[in-house]
């Protein structure tokens, strides 16, 4: 995985993975590894929007 991803990069890859699985396109190895791929992608996935909303948040105080 890149090191710095793009939000909207790791959602398509995210939706791609869940696409693989509700098709029954993984064999039960390939499972395996693309479910850990989506935990890490999550993960990076929240902890964008919650950087992201702390950011707003704070831009949002300094008007006030």
């Amino acid at each position: 995985m890149a090191r710095e991803m793009k939000y909207e990069t790791a959602m398509n890859q995210l939706q791609s993975i869940a696409d693989k699985m509700e098709n029954g396109e993984l064999d039960i190895d390939s499972l395996c590894e693309q479910l850990k791929t989506a935990q890490k992608l999550i993960k990076l996935c929240k902890d964008k929007l919650t950087k992201t909303d702390s950011e707003i948040k704070a831009v949002l105080e300094e008007k006030c």
